[in-house]
């Protein structure tokens, strides 16, 4: 098992390797760059000084050189600056990463509390009402987007009831409560986005598992119905499931992104868009290598939990 956890990670930093590379070359054609930038803003700059501050920030070096020149200062911890910010890049991501993590582990475990005993039981009595009422959920929750289901929130709860902030960050002293007001609003968007698929692939993989030869004998030995459902049918229909959470953590990101700015929540999503529509070089290099790093070790830790639901996998 050991082997097999540092033969992952070693291809997983292959894979961060090629892609900080993809994303340098796809940033680095992006048009303009902060040279353009000073220049707009300062109409005295002459094309002659455009060519000496591209020169000095070296901007004119090939895109290859470039990307040696940024991973090699990487490597020492060194990942510059922010135009917009005009600060370190991970003094301004770090915190707003927490913020991230924050929304998205509440969200995700909301979310997956709701879904896997709403599939179960929508598996353990297909084609009743209780079945399609489950159903109906989660195909509402799968059609409707996640940024027009924050307005209806904002509406709903921020101007209509008044309960609930509108957006924004909490105020440094407003304390817990104030953090957890502030936090209502998009963690209920993100889960309500993110539930209706969960429960779908939730009661198909709970339906094939019940009709699986080993639940028959199970049954027919006298077990209870939990005892079936638990100890023989979950732990083998949560397979597939993990694997659609290690794949979905790439798009519970990008809904992030949309849900943040929504409501104006400082995390990653929010950050790297700013960023890009800035031309914040850095800044949104490191956002995007950061979310590549969450997704890859998703995909890791999934395939550890495989070996943990299941155990006749066994990895050599």
């Amino acid at each position: 098992m050991l082997s097999y956890i540092v033969q992952r990670l070693v291809e997983s930093l292959l894979v961060l390797v090629l892609m900080s590379f993809l994303i340098f070359g796809l940033i680095g054609l992006m048009p303009g760059d902060p040279i353009d930038l000073m220049i707009s803003a300062n109409p005295d700059l002459t094309p002659q000084d455009a060519e000496r501050l591209r020169a000095l920030h070296g901007l004119d070096q090939p895109i290859v050189t470039r990307y040696g020149n940024w991973l090699g200062a990487a490597l020492q911890g060194d990942f510059g600056y922010s135009r917009l910010f005009s600060q370190p890049v991970m003094e301004i991501l770090l915190p707003r990463l927490g913020n991230t993590v924050i929304l998205m582990g509440i969200s995700f475990v909301l979310a997956l509390a709701i879904a896997i005993p709403a599939g179960i039981l929508a598996a353990l009595r297909p084609r009743t009402w209780l079945d399609g009422t489950v159903n109906m959920i989660a195909f509402a929750g799968i059609s409707i987007p996640p940024f027009w289901l924050a307005i209806l929130l904002i509406i709903a709860f921020a101007v209509l009831l008044g309960w609930l902030p509108a957006g924004g960050m909490p105020p440094a002293d407003g304390g817990v409560g104030a953090y957890l007001l502030h936090l209502a609003l998009p963690v209920a968007t993100l889960t309500l986005a993110s539930v209706g698929g969960l429960i779908r692939f939730m009661r198909a993989s709970m339906m094939e598992a019940l009709r699986q030869d080993y639940v028959r004998t199970a049954r027919a030995k006298g077990l209870s119905t939990r005892d079936v459902v638990v100890g023989h049918a979950m732990r083998n229909a949560m397979i597939p499931v993990v694997t659609i959470l290690a794949l979905s953590f790439g798009t519970l990101f990008s809904g992030a992104l949309i849900t943040e700015t929504m409501f104006g929540w400082l995390g990653m999503g929010k950050t790297i868009y700013d960023s890009i529509m800035g031309n914040d070089y850095n800044l949104a290099m490191i956002g995007l290598l950061l979310a590549t790093v969450t997704t890859l070790l998703a995909n890791v830790l999934a395939d550890l939990a495989y070996a943990w639901l299941d155990p006749r996998i066994r990895y050599r």
